[in-house]
């Protein structure tokens, strides 16, 4: 695209904008209802400018070999941040995008698209539902970042849900989920529940005032089979411009608590953010 002004389109949950950013050529800011959702810098595809997608770049960089490609299953598309991230920093991945909002697909395909040739594949379906249908042990990595407007919707958030993500990751893949929730952590804490009783290995990152309970904000959710490098996972998302804590073992079974899984009959969506948690106004 190269006109450098901002578009404008309504999608399902209201209103998506791409804004342009004065200080980057080529970036955009991806905002649903003015709620920053992602950001994509088409010459720089290696720059995370969001929090969140900072600390799933560095989980993703410490698995298998640097550069080697993997099998992405990509749950909620956005502008296509991490996708083109992978291709950047590990060409030749297979990447297949689920994204329920359609408009908001049209949007990004027509002003910020991705090439043809570098293997990401976009599907327009409900995430669940595609998951469900999903061949078994055909990923190495499923990344869950889905939001109904703001909130994680409820029918991706119980054990049935863990268990079709489990079912299509590949028996040493591992499974991710951008999460967002405030204390006294409800939510957080049952889908840690959930989480443990599909995987052996959980691993949760955020930003330390977050954990602290003050302030809303995001968290990624670990979950595999087999233990992950939390030890250079920790340095390297220490070390961030925006410093975040590892927390796992007993210290994430302590956070947990008595909390219990979440079943299809009685998830809810993450809770509301605050206003102006994630607006940019």
């Amino acid at each position: 695209m190269d006109e450098r002004i901002p578009v404008t389109r309504p999608v399902a949950h209201g209103t998506a904008k791409l804004l342009p950013d004065i200080d980057r050529k080529r970036a955009w800011l991806l905002t649903v209802n003015d709620a920053p959702q992602s950001y994509v810098d088409l010459d720089e595809p290696t720059h995370l400018e969001f929090e969140y997608a900072r600390r799933l770049g560095h989980v993703l960089d410490t698995l298998a070999e640097p550069g080697s490609p993997l099998d992405v299953l990509h749950l909620g598309g956005g502008a296509l941040t991490l996708p083109r991230y992978l291709t950047a920093t590990r060409p030749g991945s297979r990447q297949d995008v689920v994204e329920a909002d359609r408009g908001l697909l049209d949007l990004i395909n027509e002003h910020v698209p991705v090439p043809d040739d570098v293997g990401i594949t976009l599907h327009a379906a409900d995430a669940r539902t595609w998951l469900e249908t999903a061949a078994p042990d055909s990923a190495d990595v499923v990344i869950a970042d889905v939001f109904g407007g703001s909130r994680v919707p409820a029918h991706l958030t119980s054990v049935a849900y863990a268990r079709e993500a489990e079912r299509v990751l590949r028996g040493d893949g591992v499974y991710l989920a951008n999460l967002a929730d405030t204390a006294p952590f409800a939510f957080l804490r049952s889908q840690l529940a959930t989480f443990s009783t599909v995987f052996e290995e959980l691993a949760l990152i955020a930003e330390p005032g977050v954990l602290r309970g003050r302030r809303f904000g995001n968290a990624i959710l670990v979950a595999a089979h087999h233990p992950v490098d939390t030890a250079t996972l920790a340095r390297r998302t220490a070390a961030d411009a925006f410093p975040a804590r590892l927390e796992h073992g007993a210290a994430l079974r302590d956070f947990m608590g008595d909390a219990e899984p979440v079943r299809d009959e009685n998830a809810v969506p993450s809770p509301e953010p605050p206003d102006g948690a994630f607006s940019i106004g």
